[in-house]
């Protein structure tokens, strides 16, 4: 059972993370603001979708992993196992802030022009989404070469 949660888990990190990085690539390479605009206005609401479903499995299957492995009990210790935990639920609680913005922001504009507090929110939000995620990586090695 337990390689079938963590099967999907790494499933979901992987659409969760491949989309990412893929959309924040669009909107530093993608040269044409128009020709981004009419990727983003089509591509946009169905990557949010399937990344809300992604992102739930993620948070899921992990806090089924954290109480199933009994790490629940390693958060109150002081070791380095716990540091590490605490570290990457902190950061996932960010991601998860982060993420509700953008997509708040991405739905509510789609299709018009946002304003500079937007833009500002939604290229920051977007931002924190990607370094992020790779530092959630980062953390969920770091705590599986301890287990």
């Amino acid at each position: 059972m337990m390689d079938i949660v963590l099967y999907i888990h790494l499933l979901a990190a992987t659409v969760w993370i491949g989309g990412s990085v893929f959309l924040f690539a669009l909107g530093v390479f993608l040269r044409d603001k128009e020709a981004q605009k009419r990727v983003y206005f089509y591509v946009g609401p169905i990557y949010g979708y399937v990344e809300t479903v992604w992102l739930t499995i993620l948070i899921i299957t992990g806090l089924f992993m954290l109480f199933h492995l009994g790490l629940d009990n390693i958060l109150f210790t002081s070791s380095k196992l716990a540091s590490l935990l605490h570290t990457k639920l902190f950061l996932v609680v960010l991601i998860t802030i982060a993420t509700t913005i953008h997509m708040y922001i991405a739905f509510k504009t789609n299709g018009i022009e946002r304003t500079p507090i937007q833009k500002l929110l939604s290229r920051a939000s977007s931002m924190a989404i990607f370094l992020l995620n790779l530092i959630i990586l980062w953390f969920a090695m770091e705590i599986r070469n301890l287990l």
